[in-house]
């Protein structure tokens, strides 16, 4: 059966009404700082670095859909123009100085163009600025360990809780950090090569035994922020989560004193350096 040119209209305006619902649906799902269904870009932004990140992805994305726009168009009249039909007796010219010129200065332009923001991002990512609170994060089979340093030398273990959500997720113990302070993060492993990834604090570093990394984070807004070990380091890889609570000051320094008690052990949990983490 044939639909009329209307009924066309109708379903391909029904099916972009679906899809818009199913966007907004898949994002009133999802909360700040974790992946949400059907997502197709980068999470939203949490640090200035991230904000870099995704403006310099986005330039990099018109950059590219300029130039295969451009070769597109240049086959399409190579094949409309210079067919055996259309031009039967072809040219024979063999050199164009102004189109050799062209096409090798203008990838060196463009190459140019994406390099000055590229070292700039690179610069902004590498550079630490001077921290208002620093923490170690040591990656172990399977399970973060955070220390506090600044805050009275404490540190406890992060394991995947099975009964929080998001799953895969959630932990039993958050890093807790206050918002819009600059956090330096030392990395380290103490087994096998980890990786501390959050993707939208625009941050992934090598975790490696016997080295300690640096990376750092500015965190803008309140709320839950989740990564992932991001390295292939054993059967437990994806279960060893990395979870990010940003509070205001007054109650960073409220979870401080409490979390000086809490884990005035000095150790770490009894669970996780003994069993590790379960499925």
């Amino acid at each position: 059966m044939r639909m009329s040119m209307g009924q066309v209209g109708r379903h391909l305006l029904g099916l972009a009404v679906a899809g818009l619902t199913l966007a907004t649906s898949g994002a009133a799902f999802a909360e700040l700082g974790q992946p949400k269904p059907w997502e197709w870009t980068l999470q939203e932004s949490g640090s200035p670095v991230m904000d870099n990140i995704v403006w310099f992805h986005n330039f990099l994305f018109v950059l590219i859909t300029v130039i295969t726009l451009f070769v597109l168009a240049l086959l399409v009249i190579v094949v409309m123009k210079f067919n055996a039909k259309a031009n039967p007796v072809p040219s024979r010219t063999t050199h164009n100085t102004l189109i050799e010129v062209a096409w090798t200065l203008v990838p060196v332009l463009i190459l140019v163009g994406i390099s000055v923001p590229s070292f700039r991002l690179l610069f902004l990512e590498l550079d630490v600025p001077k921290a208002d609170l620093t923490i170690k994060a040591t990656g172990k089979q399977w399970y973060w360990s955070y220390a506090y340093p600044d805050n009275g030398k404490f540190e406890f273990d992060s394991l995947m809780a099975q009964d929080k959500q998001p799953r895969l997720l959630g932990v039993d113990n958050e890093m807790v950090v206050p918002v819009n302070k600059v956090i330096r993060v030392q990395v380290t492993g103490a087994d096998v090569i980890h990786a501390f990834a959050l993707p939208a604090f625009g941050v992934k570093i090598d975790a490696i035994p016997g080295r300690l990394n640096e990376t750092w984070f500015k965190a803008t807004k309140v709320g839950m922020f989740y990564g992932q070990c991001s390295e292939l380091c054993g059967k437990d890889h994806a279960f060893m989560p990395i979870a990010i609570r940003v509070v205001e000051d007054n109650e960073f320094a409220s979870w401080v004193e409490t979390a000086k008690k809490k884990y005035a052990s000095g150790g770490t949990s009894t669970f996780a350096s003994a069993a590790g983490p379960t499925q």
